[in-house]
């Protein structure tokens, strides 16, 4: 590859070239959702973020091997080793089964994930699924002299790590002042040290997500799970691992101190954190109340929004800001972003009707550096739409005989446009009322809706999923509530 990318790296805090420990294969470890309530529009920024890292590597030729797991087990509610696990605490809530819990909020992540053409992992794993490994992990770190059990619960010795290594490299933190701001919690009797997290969790009475384990009945806890599986998949070194900023203490400090109590490698050579969707300064996020759902960004339906807006516009917004940097949302930005994926759209379109002009006057091949060079530094997507920009302003004068362009560059201007509007930034074209969709368009939905509804009173649940299989497939998203079942259409 004759271009170099460099990636902002959490750990050294600094942007460094990328240097694949196994070229051409790219090893890539990003945070999944835990599956107990639907995903807000502050969770979607996230992926989004590294879907493009995917899409990129991918362009520039690499073999990526992309895992995101699924967290369906042992995140507690207070994410500090007690409470009730938060897809338990649904479970109880609606009177479902946990993993009815599960499977609900997987279809659903995964229904929204394809709305805003966002790709699948190439492996999915879950944490429930891998349990052995989990438990063989807090094997190896107790046998290493980092883990203690008490009482049928396996903790980390934050301290004993810490004669080796620094706890606290990732975020920057000291421990020391880590302990002065560390409250007590019910069962902190049970550590050695309130530093210590979780590892291994004892199932008391009542809680109803427990297996055996060498220490009795009991869950992994949150931090261990995406240590056993990116290392299971990936390698006990590998090349980059991705999460949202929030995850960067406690979740990703402690993956760092298990790889290496377990293996003794860190494991991903690169940690990349993307920044926060924020409401008027404030994180977007479900504790405080002011997540968008993306049904009710796309309708319009709440209290913050002046209209809907399409799938491919919230893509746009978002993909005009840098993935480090925070992200306000406004309806004033949504439709700025609407009027410029409009707009970068239609000059998309008015370079597949251009015919050659004579000796040409534009220099395609500098126009595709450039856009090489903004996702080469860190994935600056914002400057590539810019490019990108700069380049309708080229299609729009060849349009009107200001300049001229030459078969060939009209070709290669083509297969740049395609190339980073559809397989980089990940757009896809769009109906003009894609967020409502045409009446005719609507009511034969409706139809199909109604058809899947009597399938499945008949117990025909064949025929219903394949109702809804085929709805996706044309870009149509089912999402059953208590009332019924509503769409969205891109």
């Amino acid at each position: 590859m004759s271009s170099t990318l460099f990636i902002t790296n959490t750990l050294s805090r600094k942007k460094e070239e990328f240097k694949p420990l196994n070229p051409p294969h790219v090893g890539l470890y990003v945070c999944g959702p835990t599956v107990y309530s639907d995903v807000h529009l502050g969770n979607v920024r996230s992926f989004l973020s590294f879907d493009i890292v995917f899409r990129y590597l991918s362009y520039l030729g690499y073999k990526v091997r992309y895992v995101r797991n699924i967290t369906d087990v042992g995140h507690l509610v207070n994410d500090a080793d007690e409470g009730e696990d938060k897809i338990a605490k649904k479970a109880r809530l609606e009177e479902l089964e946990p993993m009815e819990i599960v499977q609900k909020y997987t279809n659903g992540f995964h229904d929204v994930m394809r709305i805003f053409n966002i790709l699948p992992p190439s492996i999915e794993p879950t944490a429930t699924g891998h349990l052995i490994e989990q438990m063989e992990m807090v094997k190896r770190i107790i046998a290493a002299g980092y883990g203690y059990e008490v009482d049928g619960s396996v903790y980390f010795d934050v301290r004993k790590y810490n004669e080796d290594h620094n706890y606290g490299e990732l975020s920057g933190r000291n421990i020391d002042d880590l302990l002065s701001n560390t409250r007590a919690l019910d069962g902190q009797d049970q550590k050695l040290d309130p530093l210590d997290f979780a590892i291994w969790k004892k199932a008391e009475q009542g809680h109803i997500m427990f297996w055996p384990s060498p220490w009795g009945e009991g869950f992994p806890g949150w931090h261990l799970e995406c240590s056993a599986m990116s290392t299971k998949y990936l390698g006990n070194e590998f090349d980059i691992h991705g999460g949202g900023m929030d995850l960067k203490f406690p979740h990703h400090e402690c993956e760092i101190a298990q790889n290496i109590g377990a293996n003794g490698k860190n494991g991903p050579r690169i940690w990349m954190h993307g920044n926060m969707l924020t409401v008027q300064g404030r994180k977007m996020a479900k504790s405080e109340g002011n997540g968008f759902t993306p049904e009710e960004l796309i309708t319009g339906n709440h209290k913050l929004l002046d209209q809907g807006y399409s799938p491919m516009t919230v893509r746009f917004f978002m993909l005009q800001s840098h993935y480090g940097s925070t992200l306000d949302f406004s309806n004033d930005a949504l439709r700025g972003a609407e009027k410029g994926y409009k707009r970068l759209m239609d000059g998309y379109e008015t370079l597949q009707s251009l015919t050659p002009s004579g000796e040409s006057t534009i220099d395609v091949a500098a126009l595709k550096e450039a856009c090489i060079d903004a996702m080469n530094d860190d994935f600056s997507t914002p400057i590539l739409i810019s490019k990108l920009f700069d380049g309708v302003k080229t299609i729009n004068l060849i349009k009107t005989g200001a300049e001229k362009a030459s078969e060939g560059d009209l070709k290669e201007l083509k297969e740049l446009f395609h190339d980073f509007i559809f397989d980089v930034l990940g757009f896809r074209k769009e109906d003009e009322q894609s967020g409502a969709g045409s009446d005719l368009t609507a009511s034969l939905i409706e139809l199909a809706i109604s058809l899947r509804k009597a399938a499945k009173l008949n117990k025909d649940f064949t025929t219903a999923d394949q109702i809804r299989e085929e709805l996706t497939k044309i870009g149509v998203t089912l999402k059953d509530n208590p009332d019924g079942t509503d769409f969205i259409i891109g």
